[in-house]
């Protein structure tokens, strides 16, 4: 869930988006503390922070496999702002929670000034710019059925990939974590706490025939296509 840190407590906005360039639209209702403090704020803008989380796809004891902060500027927007900002959202998200502005709630924009990104794997920092170039990746969008159909329907195939983790890893409950164009990701749930492994390709892949293949060599038995077929 998102939350927004500045001078006042964390808040749960009723609705948050993240554009393309990194700003971050927040509804909010109109009478928040926060809306007030962004309209007091000299010349308009209020210093924020925006921390968006990743929550894993498959049931584990610890769901949050990253993190995403975004420090920046928040602007009070007037009416006529708010409503073209909630427009700009619906473009590509339409919630009848966008009707409610004007009515009871308002729209604040968080223009971005740096980025941080965390996972498992470590932590990178990101200029706008660089977070604007960014391209998403191409298993982005069947990542979390293909990992949940992985837990449920094909947990051999999960206990043939675990062969790979580190020796000192091994006897902990392995979970598939994550699915990207570079690699498979594993969650081994251990008596001493949670540790993630990457299986890495031996390319990049970017088409499911691609990545059937990779799989196929992890695995290291011909049956992985009827994985993508079930």
């Amino acid at each position: 869930m998102p939350a927004v840190e500045g001078e006042t407590p964390r808040v749960e906005p009723l609705l948050h988006h993240v554009h393309a360039d990194g700003s971050t639209s927040l509804l909010l209702d109109e009478d928040h503390e926060l809306v007030g403090l962004a309209w007091q704020a000299p010349h308009g803008e209020l210093t924020a922070m925006v921390e968006l989380t990743d929550p894993a796809p498959v049931r584990l004891r610890e769901p949050v496999r990253g993190l995403l902060w975004i420090t920046g500027f928040l602007q009070a927007l007037d009416e006529r702002g708010a409503r073209a900002e909630a427009l700009s959202v619906a473009v590509t998200r339409p919630d009848p929670r966008l009707l409610d502005v004007g009515h009871g709630a308002t729209m604040l924009r968080l223009v971005p000034a740096s980025l941080v990104l965390a996972d498992a794997e470590g932590t990178c920092s990101l200029t706008p710019q660089e977070y604007t170039k960014a391209e998403p990746d191409p298993f982005c969008l069947m990542e979390d059925d293909w990992l949940r159909h992985l837990e449920l329907s094909h947990r051999d195939v999960v206990d043939l990939l675990a062969r790979h983790i580190p020796e000192q890893l091994q006897g902990g409950h392995v979970r598939p974590l994550g699915l990207d164009r570079l690699g498979l990701r594993l969650r081994v749930e251990a008596a001493d706490g949670d540790h993630d492994v990457r299986l890495a390709f031996s390319k990049s892949v970017t088409t499911q025939h691609e990545l059937s293949l990779e799989l196929r060599r992890l695995v290291g038995c011909p049956f992985m296509a009827s994985l993508h077929s079930d």
